[in-house]
């Protein structure tokens, strides 16, 4: 069998391109963040301040259907739904906290540029 083309990721029909979107995507990833412990629709919505219940919703079918994350009906009146990480999804969280510790890190140093290169393009339409 021949060695893939390593130059497929770059490619619009790069197999990976669906998952790589759906990874990098703050709803995903902040929703699996909170998920370190199996939770509820409305908790996960209170703890994302700012995602609506259309978003969150989609946000976790996908997560589901990717096999990040499994939902599971709960036996309770009214009938209830919890969320928790998937094996798959829980092999993301190691990545993701470096990924999260080094925006933590650098996020003064990325203001900073903000800041400059605003000033600088103010400057250049003046």
């Amino acid at each position: 069998m021949a060695a893939p083309d390593p130059g497929i990721v770059y490619r619009a029909d790069c197999p990976s391109r669906p998952i790589l979107d759906q990874i990098a995507d703050k709803w995903s990833m902040m929703a699996m963040a909170v998920l370190e412990e199996p939770r509820r629709f409305n908790d996960i919505k209170r703890r994302l301040e700012g995602v609506t219940q259309r978003v969150l919703t989609q946000t976790l079918r996908r997560l589901e259907r990717n096999g990040m994350i499994v939902r599971r009906v709960l036996p309770t009146s009214p009938i209830g739904v919890e969320y928790s990480l998937t094996p798959l999804g829980e092999s993301l969280r190691e990545p993701f906290g470096r990924l999260y510790d080094w925006t933590v890190a650098h996020t003064g140093e990325i203001h900073e540029s903000q800041r400059s290169y605003d000033e600088r393009v103010r400057a250049e339409r003046s």
